[in-house]
């Protein structure tokens, strides 16, 4: 018989300690363990045969971090180390985090890094978007007063700039943390995983590399799904990707999809010029409130879009210059073709059965509310997930995973999540439904102010819209809230922090909103629960 010292890491209790003692003593060979929380020592008898990495492996099985003692003091030991997948605004912040809780991280990444939102996401649709706004309002403002024109459009001055400050924010928020931060390293390559426990990484000259880390992270993200339609594979079709960064307006734009992505940049391209037509396989916003998909048809339609709902594309066909589309309701003809009918997890390179982690029908990782995958030490989040596609989502989602991988204890409340769609006007959503509330066995009451009672929007002669909101009928207590609304995205957090923090809707009536603002619409929809809200003074309390 022979004692053998290890360091263990990533113990936050004496239950840690004593999981730990319970693994070393299953190792065939080990006659003994004591383990230490307070020190980080574990003081193991086993039969001189038995090998150390077996000792190492079983502790780290258990998703602690082990290394021989060595007869150093445990100060000098290496620190838990973990790997993280991705390189989005998710796995940053689990690195950021995890390297402030102690461990040494490498994120692994094969393409650019900084992940969807900053390069082909959030940031560029967006400048696109604000772009196409002053575009609408140079032509069709509602102030008699001032003259409209039309505006002379140099697409490729505009992608230029947009492009310009893509990377200037992934350079301040991704890429200078590289470069300052010591505890992040980079990887570059594509993993897979050769066991749960094993890491592969092929790097661009073909050469692999191996890493066991004591914890893993997947967070990689989605991609746009394309469907599975006849003659539509290897047809020049845009992806938002290519329709974002494309230097000419087409003459005529096919949009394939009814949901967000596709609504935001067909009534973009619709407002930089181009005919477009926008094909959906059901409503718009299916899974929303339906008075939102029907308000937002009515706007776009006025706006000049053809709009075509519970419509399929049958068949594509593209003859060098023009895609000929059969759908479910006729041909249709144009230059380009934009699909956009949802996106898919990152996850089918990964191989990760051998890993032992559990994805769902779709190949999204299936994770509880603290991040943990269905393998103990393997951690997953953002939008290879099954949670809301959203950027600040899957920041919080890795902040919480680096926390529980070191050792906390932090839930991902997804109770409350404000949603936003940046159309014009825009869509806000936040908490249930009154369809959702109503299966969940709530009995609900809810009111609808159209925009028209709210000053700030007769200010700006734009009353398109609602406000939508949704209480429990027996307690008051607001529920959601749907909104239809220009900076419909600047009202949402407002009922997000009410339903968060369980008001009614006579707390959220009787509280002060500064007068003519677009979020004084909550105070106003809420009065209605009790009000006739026509027969109320300006700012009536």
């Amino acid at each position: 018989m022979s004692e053998q010292i290890l360091h263990i890491s990533g113990m936050t209790c004496d239950h840690c300690a004593a999981s730990v003692q319970q693994a070393l003593l299953s190792v065939s060979g080990v006659s003994g363990a004591k383990v230490s929380y307070a020190t980080s020592i574990a003081q193991v008898e086993a039969a001189s045969d038995v090998p150390t990495s077996a000792l190492l492996d079983a502790v780290r099985a258990k998703g602690y971090g082990a290394e021989m003692a060595g007869g150093a003091s445990p100060k000098t030991e290496a620190k838990l180390s973990i790997a993280i997948i991705g390189t989005g605004s998710g796995a940053f912040a689990a690195a950021i985090r995890a390297v402030e809780e102690g461990a040494a991280v490498t994120l692994i990444e094969a393409g650019i890094v900084g992940g969807t939102c900053v390069n082909v996401g959030c940031v560029p649709s967006k400048i696109l978007i604000r772009a196409a706004h002053v575009v609408h309002l140079q032509a069709r403002h509602p102030f008699p007063g001032l003259a409209k024109h039309a505006p002379v459009l140099n697409r490729k001055a505009l992608v230029a700039q947009q492009q310009a400050r893509v990377e200037e924010l992934r350079h301040a928020k991704y890429e200078s943390i590289l470069e300052t931060n010591p505890g992040i390293k980079l990887l570059r390559g594509f993993a897979r995983f050769e066991d749960a426990k094993t890491l592969i990484v092929r790097q661009a000259d073909g050469s692999e590399q191996h890493l066991t880390p004591d914890r893993i992270l997947i967070a990689t993200g989605r991609s746009p799904q394309i469907p599975n339609v006849p003659g539509l594979a290897g047809t020049p079709f845009w992806t938002s990707t290519e329709a974002l960064i494309a230097e000419e307006t087409p003459t005529h734009l096919i949009v394939y999809g009814g949901s967000v992505v596709a609504l935001e940049l067909a009534q973009a391209y619709l407002r930089l010029g181009s005919r477009v037509t926008l094909v959906a396989r059901g409503t718009l916003l299916s899974k929303e409130d339906p008075a939102l998909g029907e308000g937002l048809k009515t706007v776009l339609e006025e706006e000049g879009m053809q709009v075509l709902t519970n419509t399929t594309v049958k068949s594509v066909r593209f003859d060098g210059k023009a895609f000929e589309l059969e759908t479910s309701t006729g041909a249709l003809s144009g230059d380009r073709l934009l699909i956009a009918t949802g996106r898919q997890p990152n996850t089918a390179g990964l191989e990760l059965t051998r890993a032992g982690v559990t994805t769902d029908t779709n190949g999204a990782i299936v994770v509880d509310d603290h991040l943990r995958t269905s393998v103990p030490h393997i951690y997953a989040a953002g939008d290879c997930t099954h949670a809301p596609q959203f950027v600040y989502v899957a920041a919080a989602a890795g902040t919480r995973a680096a926390i529980n991988m070191t050792g906390g204890d932090a839930i991902l409340d997804l109770s409350t999540v404000p949603a936003v769609v940046f159309t014009d006007p825009q869509v806000a959503t936040v908490g249930l439904t009154e369809a959702q509330a109503n299966k969940l066995g709530m009995e609900t009451d809810s009111r609808t102010l159209t925009l028209d009672n709210v000053p700030r929007a007769l200010a700006n002669f734009d009353t398109r819209g609602f406000i939508k909101l949704v209480a429990d009928k027996n307690t008051g207590r607001l529920l959601g809230a749907q909104v239809l609304a220009g900076e419909g995205g600047e009202i949402i957090q407002t009922a997000a922090l009410a339903i968060k923090n369980r008001m009614t809707v006579a707390d959220l009536a009787g509280q002060l909103f500064p007068y003519l603002t677009m979020v004084e619409g909550l105070k106003l929809c809420a009065q209605t629960f009790t009000k006739d809200v026509k027969q109320l003074s300006c700012c009536a309390g």
